[in-house]
Formats: C-alpha cells, sequence, structure tokens
C-alpha cells in the first residue's frame, strides 16, 4: 500500500507519463487497485476512462494532454479550430477532433475532457492536417481551409452564428489559401457551397 510520503514519487512517475498511466502502466509500477482507489479519494487523480487516470495535482494545465495521449491519431477540427483560428469567439464547451470512422466508438467515449468526435473516411482524416500549439502544447490540427470546407459540410448542424462568423472571419484572414480551399472542397464535395457561400465575398 502506497503511503503519503510516496506522493512525490507517485508525481514524478506520473510525470513521465505526460500525467496520464494506464491500469497496466501503474500495475507494473507495483499500484493496485487499493492504491488506486485512495488516490481518486484523496483526489490526486482521477478516472478519465475504463483504464486511464490522470495526475490532477499540479496537472499540465491543460486538457490538451489527455487529449494528445489519447487521441495520437486524431486532427483537432469544426469548432475548436475555429476558435483557435480566431474565426469564432466562443470558446466550445467540448473539443472537436476528426477520427478514422473504423476506429472502435469505445474509445471516444470517456469521462474528461469533453469531446466531440467527427467520424471521417480513413483517407480524409489526414486532408489538411497541420501543426499548431495550444496551451504550449503541440497539436495536430486542421488548416484554415480544410476547416472551412468541414464548417460547410455541416453548416446545417452548426449554430447559425457561430457559422456566419466563421465564413465571414476566413474571408477577411489575410492567410487564407484559395487554391487549397477548391482542392479540399473537390475532394470533400462542397465546392457548389464554396462557390455559393464564400465565392460572392472574394
Amino acid at each position: 500500500m502506497v503511503q503519503e510520503k510516496d506522493n512525490e514519487i507517485l508525481r514524478k512517475l506520473f510525470r513521465q507519463h505526460n500525467y496520464i498511466m494506464t491500469t497496466a502502466e501503474l500495475t507494473s509500477a507495483k499500484l493496485y487497485y487499493a492504491d488506486i482507489k485512495r488516490l481518486i479519494d484523496e483526489g490526486l487523480i482521477e478516472r478519465v476512462k475504463r483504464g486511464y487516470y490522470y495526475w490532477t495535482e499540479n496537472f499540465g494545465e491543460s486538457d490538451i494532454v489527455i487529449i494528445n495521449r489519447l487521441f495520437p491519431d486524431a486532427v483537432l477540427c469544426m469548432e475548436t479550430a475555429l476558435f483557435y483560428y480566431k474565426y469564432s469567439d466562443r470558446n466550445p464547451a467540448e473539443w472537436n477532433l476528426a477520427i478514422n470512422k473504423n476506429v472502435s466508438r469505445q474509445r471516444t467515449k470517456i469521462d474528461y475532457p469533453f469531446i466531440k468526435a467527427y467520424r471521417v473516411e480513413p483517407e480524409l482524416v489526414t486532408l489538411g492536417e497541420t501543426t499548431g500549439k495550444i496551451d504550449f502544447i503541440d497539436v495536430c490540427i486542421y488548416d484554415r481551409d480544410r476547416t472551412i470546407c468541414d464548417v460547410l459540410r455541416n453548416m446545417n448542424k452548426m449554430d447559425k452564428e457561430i457559422f456566419n462568423k466563421a465564413i465571414q472571419g476566413y474571408v477577411k484572414d489575410p492567410k487564407k489559401n484559395i487554391p487549397n480551399l477548391m482542392e479540399y472542397a473537390k475532394v470533400l464535395r462542397v465546392q457548389k457551397r464554396v462557390r455559393d457561400l464564400i465565392g460572392v465575398w472574394l
């Protein structure tokens, strides 16, 4: 049974795993059910999903650490990307991420952080993927042009105000890349929407 004085050792152990450990990793470090229960009861760790725990005390300050660890194959998208590019001033309540549609649905059932998974065709997951930083942490995120194509694909499911701001934000953005936009639009089959809703502003 782990004692109080060992908390510093535990903190270092979790730090080595980016503050998130699986049950198997804890067991291999000789931490068993009773130890895990004590750490949860004391608020030092919390359960993310079945078999995953993160260190809450002085945690890496951002949910993105957990996202990166649980979904290394996913790409941040939609409202998360809109907020990142300042096309929306509404910080999403959920992290939006695109993931291969063939991935088990069980993987995206997590208690924390709140996520919204967009399940896409395997060949479309990396289309327009780029890198960025959120809270000083490297992330995979769609570029501006892929983000707007996704917004056009999902426009009927979106809040109208967020949609309109996103389009206007993109149109005014000097970093937009229209050749990229048209290329993605062709692959994602939103060429008509691009012409009708963005073309008039260009």
